[in-house]
């Protein structure tokens, strides 16, 4: 049943407890307010009813006063469904387009060039895809191939003007090259049907790049491809491909893209895929945040610390072994099916499975009583979700079959006298599970928890993201946006401090002022040691898939951390770190202010309602905590 307008009239004249002096309503105004039927864009108590009929719509099953109780609960945020949730619940798309509308991101195991073409459709669905460059060998030789671009009527190929049509476009390309004896060698293909750049996308918001970016995606990696005619492919050419095709995706400033590779530790070349200070690394190689996947870091090569000493960039590091074996750090509970891991590492996952979260403000809960209750609310709408078909057979069954949740909590570091409530939270939402399961007859999950970046999400609310600390008492947030991004005139209005990009006339910086409660964990407050141990505390007593989190690290820890990974790697899943840096960089995305500026700054703004809303261009600021997953 609709939440009613009776329920609803109070809300729609109340104020939202927005984060970060009006920096989570611009952040909520550009990212997730929908246009409605008359034009106007949503306001927050709107999203938050869209979001819940339309949960119930796809067969949450809520109860009119479970509805209710979301409802306050997400209007307030105190938790959410995931963001894709918050952008698409409610739309058409999720009966055009299944769970693939609404989850976040997806892992796939390269090894033929189906691969890379459902790679390069996930990402233009806006999710973030983990890819894995372990076994370069099965895709087999490169054969000679000729791939030429006529744009011509008569091509082989004309490319239709959809998502679908792209994806086809890059597989036919790449089956001239590592295609079966039955694939043709040579192709010509033409764009001449894809609307030019600018033109609006109604699906996803956003307008269009124009044919050009696949073009020359395409171009680059059949040169690639050229290059490596009777051979295998090595794991740092598979590595390029994907990045080119996150650079198509991400082309124009229109949308975003967030890969993860996973490659071998003993892959010199690949472990140098990143080393800026060596030159010549092709700028697409941004694209990815790199990690290893080992169970053994005392085997690790000198190679991989070289980044820890300030040599390039550091590489994650990801245990299979253990996101196999282990639910929380001391619960054996297999899962065979985990191939790899998403984005930001928090979700190992199964080849072409997807990554279904949510997220609760600790902070913003009152007690252990609105814990559960809000976990269990947000399980069934993720559970419905997991439950919905997907385009791809192998994504519908696998995650169909598995039922794989992330219900995540952030905000540590400002409630870490709550931390205590999450365990027997845990133990309430497994038997909660098995109930649910049975009485709907979907297979349970085979895990429910995690601990997410939630960079954007976490701007709502003003909290921290995820395990993260906060940066620093009273910073400076700079948000980057397209030059004629519509609020930008908003921004300036509100005596916003806003400057062009250096060396960049397409984008401009925002400033945001910003602070945290007093009694917030600040990063400078923790050793390396000390993250390590609380990442281990949310692993045993919360998480049973993993804890993502990004390492603060002084150089002169390095050798402390290599100890700790030594003693307790084998019950760790993922984790990455991040140096020390006093980078001095101008327009840096956080710096951190003292209490007088902070003052000035917020004194400066001026309250005024966002009539702009999301659909012309992204924010492209970092969406999560260290930049490893910017998905909407």
């Amino acid at each position: 049943m609709p939440l009613s307008q009776e329920f609803l009239t109070p809300y729609s004249s109340k104020a939202p407890p927005w984060g970060f002096n009006g920096l989570g309503y611009i952040v909520y105004k550009r990212t997730y307010a929908r246009i409605t039927e008359d034009n106007q864009t949503e306001e927050w108590w709107q999203t938050c009813q869209r979001v819940v009929d339309g949960a119930n719509a796809i067969g949450a099953e809520l109860t009119k006063d479970e509805s209710e109780r979301l409802f306050d609960y997400m209007f307030h945020l105190k938790g959410l469904p995931a963001g894709r949730m918050l952008w698409q619940l409610g739309t058409l798309n999720n009966f055009r387009l299944g769970g693939d509308s609404l989850c976040n991101c997806w892992f796939v195991d390269i090894k033929k060039p189906e691969d890379f073409a459902w790679m390069f459709e996930r990402l233009m669905l806006g999710g973030g895809v983990g890819f894995s460059i372990l076994h370069p060998q099965r895709l087999g030789i490169v054969r000679q191939g000729v791939v030429t671009n006529h744009n011509v009527p008569d091509a082989d190929y004309i490319a239709p003007d959809k998502r679908e049509g792209w994806s086809e476009c890059l597989l036919r390309a790449m089956k001239t090259y590592l295609g079966s004896k039955d694939d043709p060698t040579e192709l010509s293909y033409s764009t001449e049907m894809i609307r030019p750049a600018g033109a609006p996308i109604k699906t996803f918001g956003g307008t269009a790049s124009g044919p050009g970016i696949l073009v020359e995606g395409i171009t680059k990696i059949c040169a690639l491809l050229d290059g490596a005619i009777g051979r295998h492919l090595r794991a740092t050419e598979i590595l390029d491909i994907g990045n080119i095709i996150g650079s198509v995706v991400v082309a124009g400033n229109v949308r975003r893209s967030a890969e993860i590779a996973l490659g071998d530790p003993y892959d010199t070349d690949y472990l140098n895929a990143k080393r800026w200070d060596l030159g010549n690394i092709p700028p697409h190689r941004a694209m990815s945040n790199n990690s290893v996947v080992t169970s053994d870091t005392t085997a690790l090569p000198d190679a991989f610390w070289e980044g820890y000493c300030g040599n390039g960039e550091p590489y994650g590091l990801f245990n299979l072994e253990a996101a196999r074996k282990l639910g929380r750090s001391h619960e054996f509970r297999e899962d065979k099916s985990i191939e790899g891991t998403n984005p930001c590492a928090e979700i190992g996952l199964a080849n072409r499975e997807s990554c279904n979260l949510a997220d609760i403000f600790l902070p913003n809960i009152e007690s252990q009583d609105e814990l559960i209750d809000l976990a269990k609310l947000l399980y069934k709408i993720q559970k419905a979700v997991a439950a919905l078909p997907y385009l791809d057979r192998e994504s519908d069954e696998i995650t169909n079959k598995n039922m794989r949740l992330g219900l995540g909590v952030s905000g540590i570091a400002q409630a870490r006298e709550k931390l205590d409530w999450l365990s027997p939270t845990y133990e309430m939402l497994r038997d909660f599970d098995l109930y649910w399961s049975s009485y709907k007859e979907w297979p349970p999950s085979i895990r429910l928890t995690t601990v997410k970046p939630s960079g954007t999400l976490s701007l709502l609310a003003g909290v921290t993201p995820g395990i993260h600390p906060g940066y620093s008492r009273y910073h400076i947030r700079r948000v980057r946006m397209a030059a004629n991004d519509p609020l930008l005139p908003y921004c300036e209005s509100r005596g916003y401090k806003v400057e062009w990009v250096a060396n960049d006339d397409r984008t401009k910086v925002v400033e945001f002022p910003c602070e945290f409660p007093e009694d917030t964990v600040i990063a400078t407050d923790m050793t390396a040691i000390q993250q390590l141990q609380l990442q281990g505390k949310l692993q045993h007593d919360w998480a049973d898939n993993a804890v993502s989190v990004t390492v603060y690290l002084q150089p002169e820890e390095l050798a402390e951390v290599r100890q700790y990974l030594k003693e307790n790697w084998h019950s760790m899943k993922s984790v990455s770190f991040l140096l020390h840096s006093e980078h001095g960089f101008a327009q840096a995305p956080l710096e951190e202010i003292s209490h007088e500026t902070y003052l000035a700054m917020t004194e400066a703004v001026k309250p005024e309602k966002v009539l702009i809303g999301a659909g012309t261009s992204e924010l492209l600021d970092d969406d999560c905590a260290t930049g490893a997953c910017p998905v909407r």
